[in-house]
């Protein structure tokens, strides 16, 4: 379900929260300061909200590791079971561009290659947090087109196919977070992307999808595998679970 974040936890409380609802509060802590600093810029909000997090997850996690889009990486984290995965400030550019909505934090917990849990937070849409500790409801499907939802900078090769292969209307937004949440608020159908992401951008939307109960893939339809030597995974399939067999016909069809 949707959430709105109550008063923000301590360092200490933070600690006594299970993983579900540690990750749903770093996430609209996170979320809620970015919103009060917005003025200072993109920049300073991946910095002010990545200290934030990790800050959160030391005193919350001590023997876990952690991969951030804004921190160095470190081989250690490939040892570990347990590894936190997060994006201060998934959408930079919308972050930027007062009032746009279509920007999030991402905070995802993979064991085992698996992205397990996680929240994501749209802060400017009024502080709503999805996350998998209170999986959201996926709505009924709207009559009408397929809706895909794709980047508005950079539409991805894949577009113009499934478009034309799944008659398909396009729906433009930002950060990968927010496109990924719309799926699950069933506000878009599809969200398939071959343009290049990194671990961050996904797992925490992949964890709170999964949870709704919608299909996420590699466009091939493979297992999304995190904690790797290299965090980059450059595509990804979010769809409604009676629209898979599909979608990824389609895409084999290219």
């Amino acid at each position: 379900m949707s959430t709105r974040p109550t008063a923000a936890a301590s360092l200490a409380d933070l600690a006594d929260l299970d993983d579900h609802s540690l990750a749903a509060a770093l996430a609209a802590q996170a979320g809620t300061h970015l919103v009060a600093i917005r003025d200072q810029g993109g920049a300073e909000g991946d910095r002010q909200s990545n200290e934030l997090l990790l800050a959160g997850l030391a005193a919350a996690r001590p023997a876990d590791a952690v991969l951030s889009e804004e921190s160095a990486d470190s081989p250690e984290r490939l040892q570990r079971e347990r590894v936190w995965i997060i994006d201060p400030l998934d959408g930079t550019r919308e972050y930027g561009e007062p009032p746009r909505e279509d920007w999030a934090v991402h905070v995802a917990l993979a064991v085992g290659g698996r992205a397990v849990l996680g929240a994501v937070a749209l802060p400017a849409a009024g502080g709503l947090v999805l996350h998998t500790g209170q999986p959201p409801a996926l709505p009924p499907r709207e009559a009408g087109p397929l809706r895909l939802v794709v980047s508005r900078t950079r539409p991805p090769a894949c577009v113009d196919h499934l478009v034309r292969r799944l008659d398909a209307t396009l729906v433009p937004m930002g950060s990968a977070g927010a496109k990924a949440m719309a799926v699950v608020r069933g506000e878009a159908d599809v969200y398939a992307h071959s343009g290049g992401q990194y671990e961050w951008d996904s797992a925490a939307p992949v964890a709170v999808a999964a949870a709704a109960g919608l299909h996420t893939s590699r466009l091939d339809g493979s297992p999304l595998v995190y904690n790797q030597a290299n965090p980059y995974l450059p595509d990804l399939l979010i769809c409604r679970p009676e629209l898979a067999e599909d979608v990824l016909a389609a895409l084999r069809d290219q």
